[in-house]
């Protein structure tokens, strides 16, 4: 057998750094929903930045939100709570989107109000997106775990 993956590679040592931050009390599960948020981040900014020219903000704003919460789905189930016993992929996508959808509400939300109101939000959209990240994370995690992943 050869090589372990760059991808394989990169979890076991992302499992590593999760094993010894837990041991600090903090839920190994949350840590890696954690970390699949901060990717799901990359992929929602990337997505409002390059469609905001083209849609608007607001159409920019749901898409990133979209985009993110696929790819946060998929590295959730192969990671995140990989151990647990899945439902069939189309299934469980859709109760991810569905008890996220709360997590949009705050997230997006708070999105939408910071740049409705503030000019800085709107010219560095950045910035509210890091808000409602920060924002809708506990309650995805709920969700997800006590719903999606169970």
């Amino acid at each position: 057998m050869g090589r372990p993956s760059v991808a394989l590679r990169l979890l076991s040592g992302l499992d590593a750094a999760v094993a010894a931050v837990s041991r600090w009390g903090i839920d190994q599960d949350f840590l890696r929903f954690g970390l699949v948020g901060a990717l799901g981040f990359c992929w929602d900014t990337g997505t409002v930045y390059g469609l905001r020219a083209a849609i608007g903000l607001y159409g920019a704003g749901a898409a990133g939100f979209l985009v993110a919460a696929t790819a946060n789905w998929l590295l959730n189930r192969v990671w995140t709570f990989r151990h647990k016993t899945h439902e069939p992929a189309p299934r469980q996508w859709t109760k991810f989107i569905l008890a996220n959808s709360c997590g949009f509400i705050v997230n997006r939300g708070t999105f939408f109000i910071l740049i409705s109101v503030n000019g800085l939000c709107k010219a560095q959209p950045v910035i509210p997106i890091v808000a409602g990240t920060i924002m809708g994370l506990g309650l995805n995690y709920f969700l997800s775990k006590r719903f999606v992943f169970s």
